[in-house]
């Protein structure tokens, strides 16, 4: 009992020392300065922090992102989109392209004629391809940006006005195309028929940048039969660009392209390519949607 007693003192002693005023074997003079030291070392810290955040912030647009480099531009992309990039249905089993169309539909229901109603965010730029439409300097004082409308039915039979399936239940299916936003990007169309495949020079045209699909393997030469293009020009219009990014243009809708394979030959994987072609379009072949992307396709009777 002395022994615990004893202990029990020690420990009630090193908390609170009333002989020399000490609190966990510190004076109040003590704390005073090591608790001063630490308010002054972790406040620098803080304001050091602080310091090259607020840097940072001033270099950053609210506009436009500083950087653009995780995909050189610009992507081509497609709907409806899928995982595996394969396309396979049936045009007497629903179920086979029921997910397609839906995912379609979907897409397709930002460019409903009553959603571009209002005067104040949207004009109108043409049916016919046209030069860009410059609505001024990114970064002037402007404001928010008119966009262009888009009517899907220019989409003919692949804008999902007549036929919900897009032409899946009748063996015609269709492929809607899109080049992905680039904020204050303008597509160059080519000068020239040099980079451009033999069948896709007549597709040259001013203000518009075109596109082409085909087989990607020589082996399956024929078997994508007709593809038909439906959109203004056939292609991507100037006057849809630039685009002004979210702040400005959060109203803004791409110009689309349907293409529509019309006599696919039936019970072979057939794999397509689509590529966009201008003098600032790039591809890579690390890289499938780089102004270009495959697709495997199946038509199974």
């Amino acid at each position: 009992m002395p022994a615990q007693n004893k202990d029990d003192g020690g420990w009630k002693k090193f908390l609170w020392n009333s002989e020399t005023k000490e609190f966990l074997g510190r004076t109040g003079g003590s704390w005073s300065k090591i608790l001063l030291f630490y308010l002054i070392f972790y406040g620098f810290l803080a304001g050091i922090f602080i310091g090259t955040i607020q840097v940072l912030l001033l270099t950053l647009s609210d506009l436009k992102p500083t950087w653009q480099d995780r995909v050189a531009p610009p992507g081509l992309s497609h709907h409806p989109r899928l995982d595996k990039a394969e396309l396979m249905f049936s045009p007497d089993s629903i179920e086979t392209y029921l997910e397609y169309t839906k995912a379609m539909r979907e897409f397709l229901s930002q460019y409903y004629v009553e959603k571009q109603d209002d005067a104040m965010q949207f004009e109108d730029c043409g049916d016919q391809p046209q030069d860009y439409k410059n609505r001024g300097d990114l970064e002037s004082d402007i404001g928010v940006r008119k966009a262009c409308r888009f009517s899907r039915a220019w989409l003919g039979p692949c804008s999902g006005i007549d036929d919900r399936h897009f032409g899946f239940g009748i063996g015609k299916p269709c492929v809607i195309v899109k080049l992905n936003r680039i904020v204050n990007f303008r597509p160059r169309p080519p000068t020239s028929n040099e980079t451009i495949p033999e069948e896709a020079q007549h597709k040259v045209q001013p203000n518009v940048i075109p596109m082409h699909c085909t087989n990607k393997k020589e082996e399956d030469a024929g078997k994508l039969g007709e593809v038909k293009y439906y959109g203004i020009g056939e292609g991507f219009p100037l006057q849809y660009y630039p685009y002004y990014g979210k702040k400005l243009h959060g109203h803004y809708l791409q110009p689309l392209v349907a293409i529509q394979f019309v006599n696919i030959t039936l019970n072979t994987e057939i794999r397509f390519e689509c590529k966009v072609f201008g003098e600032n379009i790039y591809y890579n072949d690390k890289d499938r949607y780089q102004g270009r992307f495959d697709v495997k396709i199946a038509f199974k009777s």
